[in-house]
């Protein structure tokens, strides 16, 4: 693959700061968020005052620890626009979340959070090895979610050509790669394999598809995937990383030349580990619950947002700023079974490893008698589709599984095909246990 490195001179003099640099200007963002907030947001206000702090209170970046959380909750709590922090007609875009499980999550865009949205993504692409006049094939859905936009907005604030194709239609993404030759695409990892399985099926070689660079989000996924896709197209995969809380895609991004973790934009998002049960911070290095505090958000202030996604903080390498490692999980998205905690990524990493099985999994939890159990589905390669080899594919994952993950699980082996696939987001766990 090619080698893929951003030239300093095109790089913010942000991203290179020293920490003393960046953490001064962490700090005078950090009052002016917690006053934009308290101003003008009711529930800051109430938070605030009933935990005894003021925005005058923060003299340091450890003050921050004082404040209270934001969850997801406040948002749904506060539907559709009571969080905004500025009159609804200064709003000029909104987002909102599906709602699958309550009400959606409803985010809200002044002109300049917009403008600080694509500037980040433009970054984004650049640590990615997007450059100025490249072609990016975008397969983020449009709409609702944050990701088919804010890429968008940010390929063209870097000087790029974006293809808006959005999610869905395989046989035209492939189609339009091939005829348009785009020297990057940004895609759920989980879709970009439905990418390739579709270069499979047309009979074309991905390694020789013009593609450079693979911008992946919106999921957890493994180095395992990485090292899968890189191998088949013969190019980068690298991770972003965004919610929409915050402000969607663009939030932290790995650099191409290092792939180390995601460096996280700390002039713009002050982050944060805490311990996911007792809620204090910890120290860089150790695993938790990463939080959020917005610095420049004026539609959508967002203080200390509790993410749910479980990583570390490490020190910059190929930027000043701090990293984040790859997302491992999240702490709702856990499977506590029969005592032993169980993150869809630790599936993933065993279905790639074995031998006659594609790169296609959903996880099952029903009840097997008063106990919880786990099915795990996936489906043979075309070589390994006679019953017999299946069977002896289900016995060795399995096995894998108790190994490696320390649980029992039921493997089925399907037949190629008809395990199924993502169109965006993928559905990793199915939960069929009773309610109640």
């Amino acid at each position: 693959m090619k080698t893929l490195t951003p030239a300093k001179a095109d790089l913010d003099p942000i991203e290179i700061a020293s920490r003393d640099e960046i953490a001064g200007l962490q700090l005078q963002r950090l009052q002016w968020s917690l006053r934009h907030a308290y101003d003008n947001v009711p529930m800051y206000k109430q938070r605030f005052d009933a935990a005894g702090v003021h925005p005058s209170d923060l003299k340091s970046l450890s003050d921050l620890a004082n404040f209270p959380f934001t969850t997801k909750n406040d948002l749904r709590d506060n539907y559709p626009f009571g969080l905004f922090a500025v009159p609804r007609d200064q709003i000029i875009r909104l987002h909102a979340s599906s709602g699958t499980t309550g009400k959606p999550t409803v985010v809200g865009y002044t002109a300049q959070d917009i403008s600080n949205w694509a500037d980040l993504v433009a970054r984004s692409l650049r640590a990615s090895g997007v450059k100025r006049g490249d072609m990016v094939h975008n397969a983020y859905g449009y709409g609702l979610f944050t990701g088919g936009l804010g890429a968008h907005y940010g390929i063209e604030r870097l000087g790029a050509t974006v293809v808006p194709m959005s999610g869905g239609q395989t046989e035209k993404q492939v189609s339009l790669i091939e005829d348009f030759r785009p020297q990057a695409i940004m895609v759920t990892p989980s879709y970009m394999l439905n990418i390739l399985e579709e270069y499979l099926r047309q009979g074309l070689d991905p390694r020789a598809s013009s593609l450079d660079t693979a911008i992946f989000g919106a999921e957890p996924w493994t180095n395992a995937m990485r090292a899968e896709i890189e191998d088949a197209f013969d190019m980068h995969a690298v991770d972003i990383y965004g919610l929409s809380e915050i402000m969607g895609p663009g939030v932290a991004n790995e650099c191409v030349e290092t792939k180390d973790g995601l460096h996280i934009w700390e002039d713009h998002f002050f982050p944060e580990i805490i311990d996911p049960v007792s809620g204090d911070p910890v120290a860089d290095g150790q695993t938790g619950e990463l939080v959020f505090t917005t610095l420049t958000k004026e539609g959508l202030p967002m203080i200390r947002y509790r993410t749910r996604d479980l990583t570390r903080l490490l020190p910059g390498t190929a930027r000043s700023m701090r990293r984040m490692e790859k997302i491992t999980g999240r702490s709702d998205d856990m499977i506590i079974l029969r005592g032993v905690n169980v993150f869809p990524t630790q599936i993933e990493e065993q279905v790639l490893a074995a031998n006659g099985i594609a790169p296609y999994f959903q996880i099952e939890l029903f009840k097997s008698g008063h106990m919880d159990a786990m099915r795990i589905n996936v489906e043979a390669t075309p070589d390994a589709a006679p019953e017999d080899a299946r069977t002896a594919a289900a016995h060795a994952l399995a096995v894998r599984i108790k190994g490696i993950v320390g649980v029992s699980a039921e493997v089925i082996v399907h037949l190629p095909g008809t395990v199924e696939r993502s169109q965006g987001k993928a559905r990793r766990v199915v939960d069929n246990r009773p309610k109640g």
